[in-house]
C-alpha cells in the first residue's frame, strides 16, 4: 500500500497532512470506502473503530485509510474527524479516490479491502468479515495476516 498511495497526500486526526508512501510505510492496510450520508456507513463506522482500536493494542502496523465518497469537503472533514478512529483520510478531490473505486471495482458503500503494499487484496470484503467476526479481533486478525503472507 505504501507503494499504491507514495505521493498522495493523507489527512490524519490532528488536520496534518503526511506523505501515502511514508506514513504507511510496513504497515498493513485497509481501505474503507465510506461516507457521511450513507445510513448503512454510519452504523458500520463504529464498529470499525471498535476493531481499529482493539487490534492497534497489539499491533501498531494495522492502519485504515478512509476513501471517501462524500461530496464536499467539509461533510468528508466532519465525517472523518468525528466519527472515524486514529486513522487518515484521502484528501476530498484527489484524483486517486476514484482510481481506487475503479481498481477495486467499488460498487457499493461502506466497503473495505485488506491490501497488500504493492495494492493486492489480501481481503476482498473485510467489511462483512469485521461484522461477522469481528468480536475476536485477534482471531480475525491472525486469520488476515495467513494470507498476508
Amino acid at each position: 500500500m505504501s507503494e499504491l498511495l507514495n505521493g498522495v497526500q493523507l489527512l490524519n486526526q490532528d488536520s496534518q497532512v503526511v506523505d501515502g508512501g511514508e506514513h504507511l510505510k510496513g504497515k498493513v492496510v485497509g481501505l474503507y470506502f465510506s461516507a457521511s450520508w450513507c445510513p448503512p456507513c454510519r452504523a458500520f463506522t463504529p464498529k470499525l473503530v471498535r476493531f481499529f482500536n482493539e487490534i492497534k493494542k497489539n499491533h501498531p502496523e494495522f492502519e485504515v485509510v478512509f476513501v471517501s465518497r462524500d461530496r464536499e469537503d467539509g461533510d468528508l472533514r466532519e465525517y472523518f474527524l468525528e466519527h472515524m478512529g486514529e486513522w487518515v483520510a484521502i484528501q476530498f478531490g484527489d484524483p486517486k479516490i476514484q482510481e481506487l473505486l475503479a481498481q477495486y471495482e467499488v460498487k457499493t458503500i461502506p466497503s473495505m479491502r485488506i491490501i497488500k503494499p504493492n495494492g493486492d487484496v489480501v481481503v476482498a470484503d473485510a467489511r462483512t468479515e469485521i461484522q461477522e467476526k469481528g468480536s475476536d479481533p485477534e482471531a480475525l486478525w491472525e486469520e488476515w495476516l495467513a494470507f498476508y503472507e
